[in-house]
């Protein structure tokens, strides 16, 4: 059943003040688990899987108990397994065994609805197959892996109604490997992806130049899909797109997040894949056409990545534990608890349809979802944000902030703007949680793209 509502509003439910998971975030925990990362030596993929003290297999192990141990202090609330498979490749000339840490925190509504932090536990140093050396890899990506496990301590104890899967990957520095396993693997479970949260070098906020900056991350989001088809890049390209797929979207809605909480990190947002010439595991996700962004400190410490521990010319080089700010590191764990505990608690987003062909205003229609409401969010076209505030002299000072529309079926609204002028998206709301927008343009609903 299709049904239009003109111009209705709802007041949103404020949130109730209380302590978030958030809070419970230790910097001292966070660095607890780097300087144990740091002890296995190296955690390179092609290093020991049998050796008990070094190597990836130790580390792996690591994790997988740590999961385990968190679990047992919230009841059993949390699946472990490894999820892995034998690959071989440029970086991996024989044979290897790559295995990923995984905690699955079952969600009590949608648990086929799925939200994934990540990071990589693998290490490398100036050679990419250098399996013997030393590599503490204690920014990259042991920042990551530290923030996966205590946003796992801090939020397994909550209930929500999607599911949160932390997973910490191996194979990256040789490939992208682990989170190209994890991808098929969630793509083989049936998973409603909403959204991927890959934290790749989280933990310093100074440069080898001296340059810091402590109070902002960067999350990169990708432009055109990654899966798009020929037909939909063709729509695309006509109609526009290219600046509202999922992955924009989502990293719009965490900046959106971290500006409600002004004492904490902010968002930089970087409106590419990745940093140039570079990647991360966020890819294998965004190539299957879930939804993916990846986080990284504000300005890297390329002395202290990827390289051999000496010291040349007086400069120290190697990613050793002495080059990191767990204070940082902390609020970035902070801002993805936040964000983890939002979309967990939020509605996918809907599907949106758009009807402005020579016509002087706009309809809008979306499947419904597990939603109590709706909000419709506009921007022109050449404008980066949604607008805070939807009323425009258009509308004759009307505001459209929220839509009621519980239970399943179409609804639609017309809105009158003229469609050559705006950009048009929905976002679903339980409560005060909403979830990303999605854009009524050719591939922005939050779904992989069908094939032709």
């Amino acid at each position: 059943m299709r049904r239009f509502i003109l111009l209705a509003a709802l007041a949103a439910t404020p949130l109730a003040a209380q302590t978030h998971p958030a809070d419970n975030v230790s910097a001292e925990r966070l660095e607890q688990d780097v300087e144990t990362l740091v002890s296995f030596g190296t955690r390179h993929t092609l290093s020991s899987q049998t050796d008990p003290k070094r190597g990836i297999g130790a580390a792996v192990d690591w994790g997988l108990a740590e999961f385990k141990r968190i679990g047992a202090k919230c009841g059993g609330c949390l699946e472990v397994l490894p999820v892995g498979e034998t690959i071989t490749g440029p970086r991996v000339p024989t044979p290897t065994l790559v295995r990923n840490a995984v905690a699955i925190q079952r969600g009590s509504e949608r648990p086929n609805e799925v939200v994934i932090v990540q990071g990589h536990i693998d290490s490398r140093v100036t050679d990419v197959m250098d399996a013997v050396s030393d590599a503490p890899g204690a920014n990259d990506d042991g920042s990551g892996t530290a923030l996966v496990l205590e946003a796992a301590r801090v939020l397994s104890g909550q209930e929500y109604p999607t599911t949160i899967i932390y997973a910490l990957l191996s194979g990256e520095e040789q490939g992208l490997h682990g989170g190209q396993i994890l991808a098929s693997w969630a793509e083989r479970q049936g998973f409603t992806v909403k959204a991927v949260l890959n934290n790749d070098i989280v933990g310093n906020s100074c440069g080898s130049d001296g340059y810091c900056e402590p109070k902002l991350v960067r999350v990169f989001s990708e432009g055109p899909r990654a899966d798009l088809t020929d037909r939909l890049r063709a729509a695309a390209t006509r109609f526009g797109g290219e600046n509202d797929t999922p992955s924009r979207n989502l990293s719009r809605w965490v900046a959106g997040l971290a500006e409600k909480h002004p004492d904490g990190l902010q968002v930089r947002q970087i409106w590419r894949t990745d940093r140039m010439g570079r990647g991360g595991d966020q890819v294998p996700f965004l190539q299957k056409g879930y939804p993916a962004i990846r986080f990284s400190v504000g300005v890297e410490d390329y002395d202290h990545q990827h390289q051999d521990v000496r010291t040349e010319n007086g400069v120290f080089y190697g990613d050793t534990i002495e080059e990191m700010d767990f204070a940082y590191l902390a609020g970035v764990t902070k801002l993805n608890v936040r964000a983890l505990d939002a979309l967990a608690r939020a509605p996918m987003p809907p599907r949106v349809s758009v009807d402005a062909a020579v016509r002087v205003d706009t309809a809008l229609t979306w499947q419904t979802v597990a939603a109590e409401s709706y909000k419709i969010h506009i921007r022109r076209p050449d404008e980066p944000y949604w607008r805070a505030d939807n009323r425009t002299e258009s509308w004759n000072g009307s505001s459209m902030e929220e839509i009621a529309g519980a239970g399943a079926g179409e609804l639609g609204v017309v809105i009158p703007l003229r469609g050559d002028d705006w950009i048009f998206g929905v976002s679903a709301c339980a409560g005060a949680w909403c979830s990303p927008v999605s854009s009524a343009v050719p591939g922005g609903a939050f779904a992989p793209v069908a094939k032709d």
